[in-house]
């Protein structure tokens, strides 16, 4: 394969890269004497085009290819498509909810960084080699930490910026010496033949090193507990766009690329987790990170006063719920993962627009600011109240099917044994636990008269589109699954997982 065809297959991701340069020669070289206003949206509508013209190059591409002689360093199929478009949408979304943002004057700076962190999550995505999944977590997590840091004006910003990067340095050097190892025991760099060669050889003392070193890098990617210390602050402090992001687009593409190293490079070493049947290996100790995340998680977020926090836990008990798609490995929980994890990111992306337009109105982003939201922005209330039920898994929505499909696909991994059924059980009870809080947000939207005093409620009309577009969306994929299920299933089977 010569460059030219590997440009070819890169492009979407060089699209985004030439839109992030344009954005800022754009804001630095012409821009940068106007108002902040015409800066925002002009650096978004660059940033958008940049988006939307790389899903449309994805159409038209070869939907299969391997990059260097099967190496995996850059796998363009189907799947990886669809993932990679999905990140875009989330991006485009983060994109329109910044507009009305103030937080910052380097907007040129702010949206190259969010476009070099999706270029990042897309290389991720499209790579079965484990040098080039180490190098495209730093390059998304370099742009995430700086993105979360970018609001110079609270002190929050910069702290949860900073445990961000301690955290995510200390998680970085437990991946690396994981794949090391990996790479010692098996002298391949590619997942599959990675598998290959580990087939029979039992859990070798060197291989349990490079397994639990491995999870744990990863853990901390999707906030999984006890991986998940820097999750709330980082929420909490940083940008409001920057935390919806990291919320979203980060955890599909955190969780896909765990899905595809458990899955692939650990086949055949998963162990069992099944009520009565344990067997050493990987599953058992994802089991204990998944329920442990679901418990604290939910009851964590109960006593929480500020709404950015709250969800904060509730992501982190939300990776409880897809990590039982990792412990499945099989097709049908390939397909519910990313379900789930698309259909959360949009839903999340909802829930911080709506926390953006609370707090650029009331100044800060507590529970008591939502009170009486219904009387003073019916839209935006409505739609929080999509994605607040979404969350909690009521039916129609996109969020009961995200569930009973991952709950499905745990049930059926070994019928002898009821599945992951104590599991399964602990989930559902745990959902129960966070319709709680949920409804907590809702009972300040809807039944809480809000303060004499409470200021007027500006929404700006790109924010409104967006959240209606999100709540509709959400309002789709529950009433009508199978316009992505199918695609998912099909992407799948073309691949051969």
């Amino acid at each position: 394969m010569n460059y030219f065809e590997l440009l070819k297959l890169a492009m979407p991701e060089t699209i985004l890269v030439i839109a992030a340069l344009a954005v800022l020669a754009v804001d630095l070289g012409v821009m940068r004497a106007e108002a902040l206003q015409y800066r925002m949206l002009l650096s978004a509508l660059i940033s958008c085009v940049g988006c939307v013209a790389a899903i449309f190059w994805m159409f038209n591409i070869e939907q299969h290819a391997n990059f260097l002689n099967g190496s995996g360093m850059l796998v363009v199929d189907p799947l990886t498509q669809l993932v990679k478009e999905a990140l875009l949408v989330l991006t485009v979304f983060t994109v329109v909810i910044s507009i009305e943002s103030n937080f910052t004057d380097h907007v040129g700076e702010y949206f190259a960084l969010l476009l070099m962190a999706t270029v990042g999550m897309m290389f991720l995505v499209s790579s079965e080699n484990i040098l080039m999944i180490f190098v495209s977590l730093e390059l998304t997590s370099l742009s995430l930490y700086i993105l979360t840091a970018f609001n110079k004006q609270n002190i929050k910003s910069a702290e949860a910026a900073l445990k961000y990067f301690l955290f995510g340095g200390m998680a970085a050097a437990f991946t690396l010496f994981g794949l090391s190892l990996l790479y010692g025991l098996t002298g391949e760099v590619n997942l599959i033949q990675i598998a290959l060669k580990l087939k029979g050889t039992g859990l070798d003392p060197l291989l349990i090193v490079a397994i639990v070193m491995t999870i744990i890098g990863l853990g901390f990617k999707v906030a999984a507990v006890p991986f998940h210390l820097w999750a709330p602050d980082a929420y909490e402090g940083a940008p409001t766009p920057s935390a919806a992001f990291i919320a979203s687009g980060s955890k599909v593409a955190s969780f896909f690329i765990a899905a595809k190293v458990m899955m692939l490079g650990f086949a055949g070493v998963e162990g069992s987790a099944a009520w009565r049947d344990y067997a050493s290996g990987w599953v058992p100790v994802v089991a204990i990170g998944a329920a442990l995340s679901m418990l604290l998680g939910n009851l964590v977020a109960i006593v929480q006063s500020s709404v950015k926090r709250l969800l904060a836990y509730s992501a982190i008990a939300h990776a409880g719920y897809m990590l039982l798609a990792v412990l499945s490995h099989d097709k049908a929980a390939v397909a519910s993962l990313i379900y789930y994890a698309v259909t959360y990111g949009l839903t999340t992306i909802g829930a911080f627009g709506v926390v953006a337009v609370v707090e650029n109105g009331a100044g800060d982003d507590k529970l008591i600011r939502f009170a009486g939201l219904s009387r003073r922005a019916p839209v935006v209330a409505f739609c929080m109240m999509i994605f607040m039920l979404s969350l909690a898994g009521i039916p129609p929505l996109a969020g009961f099917f995200g569930k009973f499909y991952l709950f499905a696909a745990a049930l059926g991994t070994d019928p002898k044994n009821l599945g992951l059924l104590w599991l399964v059980a602990f989930a559902i009870a745990m959902s129960v636990v966070s319709l709680f809080y949920y409804l907590q947000v809702l009972k300040q939207i809807y039944v809480v008269d809000s303060p004499v005093k409470a200021p007027a409620l500006h929404t700006p009309m790109a924010s409104k589109v967006a959240l209606s577009l999100l709540a509709a969306g959400v309002l789709v994929l529950g009433a009508a699954p199978n316009l992505l299920l199918e695609r998912l299933l099909a992407a799948i089977k073309s691949v051969g997982y």
